[in-house]
Order: structure tokens, then C-alpha cells, then sequence
């Protein structure tokens, strides 16, 4: 399709400049106020797998502490996700730094999201098809649910947009997303401050 081969990627990359360059005072804001919080690492990176599972580093800003337990271990997501950091993720001003991926061509403004490495073995044949396209920052499970639908809905929601993929979807998806951001809803999951792991879907 000459959009998604094309126009797309161009799209794309136009956009995240603009847009990087109309927030960059927000974004320093933001990482000066990480650093005020909690100190470095001002940003958060992971490997996810892009576009045909090929693996990149993905940026957002931190929104959780360092705190770790007397064992050594870090302190569960829904404390250290706190103060700051979890004004920064209601708001999804984590997700700014992304648009340095999407300069790259790592990822796309629309697309499924990146998820951990780790799912890739756990996906079956239907579900693996959300790495025909590149990744987003948000995509039509985001603006149909985002953490509050089970993994099986969101993969659903992935698989559709990868078959209608298309320029007036791509801006309908932009302009919920918008709104979605302004409610600040289906940040969380019912019972996680963050995503519950995906398992593998029961067969």
C-alpha cells in the first residue's frame, strides 16, 4: 500500500520534528524535574521488538523510583511509582522521548505497542502478525481500552489495525488519543497500577 510503504514513514518523521521541537521546552521540564525527584536515570530505555520482531531501545522518561527491599530487590510497580513519576504517567508525558524512535524509524506515531522481548515466544501465529508493521506510540488498542482490556482484546484490536491500515484511521486514532490524554483514562489495568505480564493466551 503506497501510504503505509510511503507516506507514512514521511508522515512520520516530519511530524515528530515538529512536534520536538514545539515541546522541547516541556521535555526539559520534565527531565529536570525526574532529576529534582529521584536523580539519574532521567530516562527509562528496554529493548522491544519493532517492525518483523527486530529489536530496538525504546525511550520514556522514568516515572518509578529505584527503591529496592532489604534483599536487594526492587519494590513493587505501585510503590515507586509515585510523587512526580506518577503525575508523568498519568499526563503520558513518559512517552515524549519516544519521538526520538520515531526520528529513528524504530517506530511509527500509530501501531501496535512495542511490548517485551519476552513475548515473542509467547505469541501465537494470529497474535504475531502486530510485527507486520512498525510499533507506535499509540495505537487503536490504546484508543479502545489501553491497559483496562484483557491482552486477548488488545492483541484483537493490533491484528485489525494492521488490516485496515490507512491515513483517515491513522488521524482518527491521533485525535483519540488526544482526547484520551486529556480524560487521563485506562492509564491502569483494574488491578495493577501497570500492566499485569501477558502469560500466553489459554488454548
Amino acid at each position: 500500500m503506497m501510504y503505509q510503504k510511503f507516506f507514512k514513514p514521511l508522515l512520520d518523521k516530519v511530524l515528530a520534528f515538529g512536534v520536538l521541537l514545539l515541546l522541547l521546552p516541556v521535555m526539559i521540564i520534565v527531565a529536570v524535574l525526574i532529576y529534582l525527584w529521584d536523580g539519574r536515570p532521567i530516562l527509562f530505555t528496554q529493548l522491544r521488538p519493532g517492525k518483523d520482531g527486530k529489536i530496538f531501545k525504546i525511550y520514556k522518561f522514568r516515572t518509578m523510583t529505584n527503591e529496592r527491599d532489604a534483599a536487594g530487590e526492587l519494590l513493587p510497580d505501585e510503590q515507586r511509582l509515585v510523587g512526580i513519576g506518577k503525575l508523568i504517567r498519568s499526563t503520558s508525558l513518559d512517552e515524549l522521548p519516544q519521538l526520538f524512535n520515531v526520528l529513528k524509524g524504530d517506530m511509527s506515531f500509530v501501531g501496535p505497542r512495542p511490548l517485551l522481548v519476552e513475548y515473542l515466544e509467547l505469541y501465537n501465529d494470529e497474535q504475531k502478525r502486530r510485527h507486520e508493521v512498525r510499533p507506535g506510540i499509540t495505537g487503536w488498542a490504546q484508543v479502545n481500552g489501553r491497559n483496562a482490556i484483557s491482552w486477548e482484546q488488545k492483541f484483537e484490536y493490533d491484528v485489525w489495525y494492521v488490516d485496515h491500515i490507512s491515513f483517515w484511521l491513522d488521524m482518527k486514532i491521533l485525535w483519540l488519543t488526544f482526547l484520551k490524554v486529556l480524560k487521563r483514562s485506562d492509564i491502569n489495568s483494574d488491578t495493577h497500577v501497570t500492566m499485569e505480564k501477558f502469560k500466553g493466551t489459554q488454548r
